[in-house]
């Protein structure tokens, strides 16, 4: 897409605070400020990247399996670019090894159909929901906005070992499970901090399981291998959550760029919560 389109698009868009308003708003103009704001379009992970974390993953490397095991069963590097293709909604050339990935509005739109519907249960019957990310940086602002809506409308936000800690084994580093406007997070007992580990999230299920996550990274895949029910997000680099739907572990990965601008998030949170407000 040209600059100059891109630009015609970010015109028609509402200013961000008024994005994250919640309220109806039609498909078309979703999926166009999912493009504009790059949270579709051209992953930022390109093919190379993709293909070698899978690879990794399927080589069993644990900073790729999100805390989950058996990814490897049934699975090649064949059968997991078909997932992430299938998910990204644009095929991916197995005979190419370098170039960019692409990711396209629609699959991401409906795939959030679903889980909102999950979300607005969570909110009828008051259920417990963790919401937990390892991508603070780009993500943490959606996380914050679902947290508030979800609380608002019923639903129990619970943050849950909060302040358990414990050492790196290999390098002796303390960690933190600390949330955020009810957000949890790992952080070093100043900041939050990118993980794929899931121990922050084993010390919040010792704490409790609640009926429902929202999560990525570890904190989404601890979760999973424990069998509580999770929404998920995944990159297209990140292919581990895709890999457990799969294989039926888990029922709703949501799919798209997980590192651009915090508050180009805002059409995938009026997705997730059109199917709330349509039930009030």
């Amino acid at each position: 897409m040209t600059s100059d389109v891109i630009e015609a698009h970010v015109r028609r868009l509402p200013r961000v605070d008024e994005g994250w308003i919640p309220r109806p708003v039609p498909r078309a103009e979703l999926e166009r400020a999912l493009l504009a704001g790059t949270v579709a379009g051209f992953a930022s992970h390109p093919l190379d990247n993709v293909r070698g974390n899978a690879l990794m993953l399927l080589d069993r490397d644990p900073d790729k399996e999100f805390g989950m095991r058996g990814l490897q069963e049934g699975m090649d590097l064949e059968r997991v670019l078909s997932l992430v293709e299938t998910a990204a909604g644009a095929p991916i050339d197995r005979d190419a090894r370098y170039g960019p990935v692409d990711i396209r509005p629609g699959p991401i739109v409906e795939a959030c159909t679903p889980a909102g519907e999950r979300l607005a249960q969570a909110c009828a019957r008051g259920e417990t929901v963790v919401l937990a990310t390892g991508h603070p940086t780009g993500l943490a602002h959606l996380y914050h906005e679902l947290a508030g809506f979800l609380r608002a409308r019923g639903a129990r936000i619970v943050e849950r070992a909060h302040g358990a800690s414990w050492r790196d084994g290999h390098l002796g580093h303390a960690w933190f499970v600390d949330h955020w406007d009810g957000v949890a997070m790992l952080t070093d007992g100043r900041e939050p901090r990118h993980t794929h580990w899931p121990h922050a999230m084993h010390r919040i299920l010792e704490d409790g399981a609640p009926d429902l996550v929202f999560a990525d990274h570890g904190f989404a895949g601890a979760a999973i291998e424990a069998g509580v029910e999770t929404i998920s997000i995944a990159d297209v680099n990140d292919p581990a959550l895709l890999v457990a739907k799969a294989q039926g572990r888990t029922e709703h990965v949501l799919v798209f760029d997980d590192h651009v601008d915090p508050a180009a998030y805002w059409p995938v949170f009026q997705a997730l919560v059109e199917p709330a407000l349509r039930a009030t």
